[in-house]
Formats: C-alpha cells, sequence, structure tokens
C-alpha cells in the first residue's frame, strides 16, 4: 500500500502553510533574537565582542544533534505524536529561557531547545516526502520556503517591536506563544501520514543501514554535503549581522529592513522555484543557482579586497547570494532525499543532522572571525560555494545540467558506485 492512496483530511494549500509554520518555528527562534543580543550582551557583561553570537549557535548546534534522532521515532510511531511533544518541548524552554539569570544556562536552555526544535525541519521534509515525489517533492518544499520565508523578513522586526515596549526576555514568551499556536493547530488538523505498513521498529543495525544508505548513495551524500556548505554562508551571516550592520555600518536604526531585504530575496528565489523547477528540473535551477552564486561572491570578495566596499553595495550583493541559496537548498533536499521512500524518516533524520552540523559548524566559525569588516563573511562565501560546487561535480560524476526522467530511477541513472 502507497502512502500516497492514504486518507488525507487537508489540503495541499493547508499542508503547504502549517509545515511552512512548522519550519518557521526555528527560523523565528534565530532571528527575533537579533536585534537583542547586543542589551543581552550588556545585561550579562559579556566582555567577548562576538560572544554574544553563542545565542544564536548554541541553537543551532542543538538542531544538528537533534536531527538524528527523530527520523527513528518518526518512522516507529508515527511523525504525528513526535510533532507534539517536540513542539511541547520547544515551548517550555523559552518560558525557561525567559524566566532563567544566568548565561550559561540560558545557552544550554537555548541548545536543548534548538535540541527539541530539529524535529520540525526533519518531519516536515518526512511529511512532504510521504506525499509527493521527485520535482513535485521539490515545487512543493520550494512553495513551503516561500511561506517560511515570510519570517526571517518579520522576525527581527517582531523582537525589535517588542523591545520598545518589554525587556528582552519577553521576546522567549513571544516565542512560546508562537509555538502553542503551532502545536494547536497541528494537534487538530494534521493526520497521521506514515503508512503503518512503512512503521519499522528501532535497532541499531536498521538505523546504522538507513544512515549507510544515504553516506552510501553518491548522489545523496553530495547533494547533502553542498546543501550544508550553501546553508553555511546564511548561518554565518545571522550570526555576525547584529554586528555587521550595528558596528561596521552604524544602521542600527535600519537594521531590520535590511535583513527583511534578504529574506525577500531569498522568498522571491523560492517563489520563482516553485514556478520553473517542474519545467526545467531540480538539477538544471539549483545548479545553475550555484554557479552563479560563486561568481557574485568572487565579485563581492574582489570588491571588498580592493576597499570599495559600502553599505548599499554589500546589500544588494548579499541579497543576490542569498537569492541562490534559496534557489539550491529545496532542490539540493529534495534530490537528496528522492532515492529513499521507506525509510524516508531515518532518511531525513540523518541528511538533516549532516546539513544542519556541516552549516552549523562552519557558518558559526565564520561568523566567530568578525574582526569589525566584511571580509570573513564575504571569504566564506567564496570558499563554501566552490566547495559546494566541487560535492555536486563529484555527484554527478561530472555531467552537470542533467534531468532525471519520470519513471527512471536515481539508481539506474546514478549507481552509488
Amino acid at each position: 500500500m502507497n502512502n500516497k492512496s492514504l486518507p488525507f483530511s487537508i489540503g495541499r494549500i493547508e499542508l503547504i502553510v502549517m509545515m511552512a509554520s512548522l519550519m518557521s518555528l526555528n527560523a523565528l527562534a534565530i532571528d527575533i533574537m537579533l536585534p537583542a543580543l547586543g542589551l543581552i550582551s550588556e545585561d550579562f557583561g559579556l566582555t567577548g565582542e562576538n560572544d554574544r553570537q553563542w545565542i544564536i549557535t548554541s541553537y543551532i548546534y542543538g538542531m544538528a544533534i537533534g536531527s538524528i534522532i527523530y527520523g527513528s521515532l518518526a518512522d516507529r510511531y508515527g511523525r504525528r505524536p513526535v510533532l507534539l511533544t517536540t513542539i511541547t518541548i520547544y515551548v517550555g524552554f523559552a518560558i525557561f529561557c525567559a524566566l532563567n539569570q544566568d548565561y550559561n544556562l540560558l545557552l544550554l536552555a537555548r541548545f536543548i531547545q534548538g535540541l527539541a526544535a530539529s524535529a520540525m525541519g526533519v518531519l516536515a521534509s518526512s511529511i512532504i516526502r510521504d506525499r509527493y515525489d521527485g520535482d513535485a517533492m521539490a515545487r512543493t518544499m520550494s512553495t513551503i520556503m516561500m511561506v517560511f520565508m515570510a519570517v526571517p523578513v518579520m522576525a527581527p522586526m517582531i523582537g525589535q517591536l517588542v523591545l520598545i515596549f518589554a525587556p528582552w526576555q519577553t521576546i522567549f514568551i513571544v516565542l512560546s506563544g508562537f509555538g502553542l499556536l503551532v502545536l494547536t493547530w497541528i494537534f487538530i488538523r494534521l493526520p497521521e501520514t506514515l503508512n503503518p505498513d512503512d512503521k519499522t521498529l528501532i535497532n541499531i543495525s536498521s538505523v546504522t543501514s538507513a544512515w549507510a544508505g544515504v553516506i552510501l548513495h553518491r548522489n545523496a551524500v553530495g547533494h547533502v554535503l553542498a546543501s550544508g556548505l550553501m546553508m553555511a554562508p546564511l548561518f554565518a551571516f545571522i550570526a555576525s549581522a547584529q554586528q555587521i550592520f550595528f558596528n561596521t555600518f552604524d544602521a542600527a536604526d535600519i537594521f531590520v529592513f535590511i535583513f527583511a531585504i534578504n529574506s525577500v530575496a531569498m522568498a522571491f528565489c523560492n517563489f520563482i522555484n516553485s514556478r520553473i523547477v517542474m519545467r526545467f528540473g531540480a538539477r538544471r535551477v539549483s545548479q545553475s543557482a550555484l554557479i552563479f552564486f560563486i561568481i557574485v561572491a568572487l565579485v563581492h570578495l574582489a570588491i571588498t579586497l580592493a576597499g570599495w566596499i559600502t553599505m548599499p553595495i554589500f546589500v544588494v550583493l548579499l541579497a543576490v547570494s542569498m537569492g541562490m541559496v534559496g534557489f539550491t537548498g529545496a532542490n539540493f533536499s529534495s534530490i537528496a532525499m528522492q532515492p529513499f521512500g521507506k525509510n524516508a524518516g531515518v532518511a531525513s533524520s540523518f541528511q538533516n543532522f549532516m546539513r544542519t552540523l556541516i552549516s552549523g559548524a562552519i557558518g558559526g566559525t565564520v561568523g566567530l572571525q568578525f574582526d569589525g569588516s566584511t571580509l570573513p563573511l564575504v571569504t566564506g562565501f567564496f570558499f563554501c560555494g566552490s566547495a559546494a560546487f566541487l560535492f555536486i561535480l563529484w555527484a554527478e560524476k561530472g555531467v552537470l545540467f542533467r534531468r532525471i526522467q519520470t519513471g527512471v530511477t536515481e539508481e539506474q541513472l546514478l549507481p552509488r558506485g
């Protein structure tokens, strides 16, 4: 029995908005904090200029490590119970963050919150994989990302608005409120998407076999590694954005609007991707975007090294780069998930673990190199894009811009060896 033949009580549009809202809890937990990082640093008396970035990176590291847990649980017990449990933990630790008065405990709570929230990205991908295949999945994921990107546009503005009327701790109360809304919606409306026939027992051999299936599948692991490298510049930018625009460009008053420009660029490119991916295929679109990303990063690096960088030039080139990340994200993820059906939960979980660990580690490291200039960030963009291209070239055995035809499997065209 195929999952897609299961009765499904909600329509495609509601499913897209629901999954986007679910994924947005992660973006909200990261981006809403940006305007408050300076205040948090002052309140806790942090001495290092870059120490405030750990408010962001501790959450991301929690996301990375947690990603490896939930696929097995979701393949055993179903998507719905795991989601309800983890969102409840997310809400609880948001409240804990608001109440505690120790910086180390705050970082620990953020880590645990990220640990729970990692289930949202894993299970959103699994739920969509339960319902769609191939380019249709890429189109649906791209549409989800388009809706989801409204959150990074609004989150810093929400954070700034909260700070006008209340202390920074209130931001965590707002997070818990959004979490409760999504929890209630999923509890009432989301049916189980995992076919009972596809439930698998949790045991070491089956889990490690599924992990090995990802690692040994050349095309899948190549796209996961490339995806992680392409997400790293985004995390590096988020981690250092407050310092770049507050300190380097002295643009604190318009920071939230500049940040929104980049989110809009990513949302727009995800929208365009959702319109064209069925026509041209996920590979052709994402590979073209990756090559253009590298070209833009090289131009950006040259301008920076020449000392010609200004805030308008930086913002424009950054927005173009983030737009190309928007073209690669959903497509790389969909290509990497295509070979996995029955074990979609474990595969998605392990892929998210690899992707987030790579992007968090590299992005966090690049962010911590902030020295008062944009050079470390721009250098990171170029090297991450170049490394991602090499992995794609390896994954595709040197043949780019091909399209997998309907009815032809990845294994037939792209053998694991």
